[in-house]
């Protein structure tokens, strides 16, 4: 008996790499899972092991980045599952370069993967989700999505991504104050792992340990706490943004208000620095940009 017995979880980028080991660990506790990956290839294949192991496993490659083909992922998954639970947003891309030396086009597909991405499915079955909870329908469902230690701390030749990411942290403390009346949970994830988005960037940190030492950098080490935001145990969690590599999980501590001054008076430009300094040194001093 799973913890998430009778759940149906939709999990984007499900093809490979994180979303892989998400989509394995919430079928071995019990949900259905849709597989999404523009890869029907590889989403076929991740659905064909969940079968062989006894669950049960839907591949779909539609489009997250637009509302119409969104609809149809939802759809598909009604279809064969009935109500959806669980949305996993994983799904990602990345476009690396110096600011300087990005163009429109790195900075457009980006934001359309990341937080496009975020956008489509969340408020279909949001609307969903609300509709149901106003006719008296008892909703317990979740909306987990997937930012960065680079949205937020930032990271060097990664202001495209880094920005979406951060964008998807703000998102989800939004999504939580909504969408909480309706019984939607809303979290979010800064995962570390060996992906095919990180194994070639990072690889001389994130490369595989020696036989029989622990994978720090494994991506199924994740998915855990992803099927644990996943199951109705985490009724008491939203809003939330979670660092996690290894065996290591951190609540990330977001922006917020800090020491002030206030004059009670309009300020003199020439008295601004002084008071600045001040508030500076009072201050908690922000994580340094990766690669600074």
């Amino acid at each position: 008996m799973g913890i998430c017995n009778g759940r149906t979880v939709i999990i984007t980028g499900a093809g490979g790499g994180l979303g892989r080991e998400y989509a394995l660990a919430f079928a071995a506790e019990g949900a259905a899972v849709v597989v999404n990956d523009i890869r029907h290839d590889a989403a076929q294949a991740v659905c064909d092991e969940i079968v062989k192991r006894g669950g049960r496993a839907l591949a779909n490659a539609d489009d997250i980045t637009r509302i119409d083909t969104a609809q149809r992922i939802v759809d598909a998954a009604r279809d064969a599952f009935g109500d959806v639970h669980v949305l996993v947003n994983n799904a990602g891309i990345c476009r690396d370069k110096m600011f300087a030396s990005m163009t429109e086009n790195d900075w457009d597909d980006v934001m359309r993967v990341h937080l496009r991405g975020h956008f489509c499915l969340s408020n279909l079955l949001a609307r969903a989700w609300r509709d149901a909870a106003k006719a008296g329908t008892p909703v317990d469902a979740r909306i987990i999505n997937t930012s960065s230690g680079a949205g937020l701390q930032g990271s060097i030749g990664q202001s495209n991504y880094g920005a979406a990411k951060a964008a998807i942290a703000a998102l989800t403390l939004m999504q939580a104050a909504e969408l909480h009346r309706y019984g939607v949970r809303a979290n979010a994830l800064a995962p570390a792992a060996r992906t095919s988005m990180t194994e070639n960037v990072f690889a001389d940190m994130m490369k595989k340990p020696e036989l029989g030492a622990f994978d720090y950098y494994d991506p199924a080490n994740v998915a855990p706490l992803v099927v644990w935001l996943g199951s109705a145990q985490s009724a008491d969690v939203t809003g939330q943004v979670f660092e996690v590599a290894g065996g290591m999980i951190s609540v990330a501590e977001g922006w917020r208000t800090g020491p002030r001054v206030d004059r009670g008076a309009r300020w003199a430009p020439g008295e601004v620095g002084p008071a600045v300094a001040k508030l500076l040194a009072d201050a908690r001093p922000a994580q340094p940009v990766y690669g600074s």
